[in-house]
């Protein structure tokens, strides 16, 4: 079961609020009321209940966290290798909460601000299948755009994205790892080395074909207010080709520091990515 921390948040500062609220109007003069009618007891003598206590004690921090992680920046943890290279299974990173408009939490309205993602940008949002659950992809396409995918060549509006071959990893023989140019962002991708791609579990509104090399081949085009999303592991990320374009909605942030790895916690090396800028 996945659980929506920010509604989580979002309810424990409420209540935590309301019962300081009440005890500041109701609850403190009733105390002071009865300090005043007992012989020699001061209202501070009093004992607090435990759960105004609790409250006044936990909401001034549950109120700090939950404006820090809505507004101005929100910590993740990458769980697969749909992003490597640029990002592995283990790394902390840091989102920009700013960066696509600030957004109500639970209720996810902008409210502020009027940032767009821009063409290869690394975002975090809500999974359209499971909104409680947040993925991390890379900014493929943008509204309006039409992407075509053939003989392993993306091409944005026609035009094909440049794709730079880099040395073969002899620690991984099984990929080929390329310097793609998406917008302004220069990144790494890899696939497959051996070219294989299967059409299944695809999405069914992708324009689907098979190339005659056997490889698989499609077109699209990218509605208003949505985004297509592609992991860097092409060969191996659950991106908009198995579940179809990012509505603006789902936007959480813009993900731009590698704060921590677990690899590291663990000393089992890749310290060295700490400290990192994502691009």
């Amino acid at each position: 079961m996945n659980i929506d921390f920010a509604a989580v948040l979002v309810v424990l500062t409420g209540l935590t609020g309301g019962i300081w609220l009440l005890d500041a109007l109701v609850l403190a003069p009733r105390r002071v009321a009865v300090g005043n009618a007992a012989s020699g007891t001061s209202a501070a003598a009093i004992k607090l209940p435990w759960y105004v206590d609790l409250s006044k004690s936990f909401f001034p921090v549950i109120l700090a966290v939950l404006v820090l992680r809505s507004f101005i920046v929100e910590p993740f943890r990458i769980p697969s290798d749909s992003m490597v290279p640029t990002l592995l299974n283990g790394d902390f990173i840091l989102v920009n909460k700013f960066s696509y408009g600030l957004r109500l939490p639970v209720l996810n309205a902008k409210f502020f601000g009027s940032g767009q993602p821009a063409r290869g940008d690394v975002a975090v949002f809500r999974y359209p299948r499971e909104p409680a659950v947040a993925y991390i992809k890379r900014v493929v396409g943008l509204p309006g755009d039409r992407l075509e995918y053939r003989n392993r060549q993306l091409l944005i509006n026609g035009q094909p994205v440049a794709l730079t071959p880099l040395p073969a990893n002899p620690a991984d023989p099984g990929y080929q790892q390329f310097d793609e140019q998406l917008g302004q962002i220069n990144h790494q991708i890899q696939m497959l080395a051996d070219g294989r791609w299967s059409m299944a579990g695809f999405w069914p509104g992708l324009q689907l074909r098979r190339e005659p090399d056997g490889t698989a081949a499609w077109d699209y085009q990218v509605p208003d207010r949505h985004y297509f999303m592609m992991g860097d592991n092409r060969d191996n990320s659950s991106d908009s080709r198995v579940w179809g374009p990012l509505p603006e909605e789902n936007l959480i942030g813009k993900a731009f520091f590698i704060w921590m790895n677990l690899d590291c916690i663990t000393l089992n090396g890749r310290c060295g990515r700490i400290g990192n800028s994502i691009h």
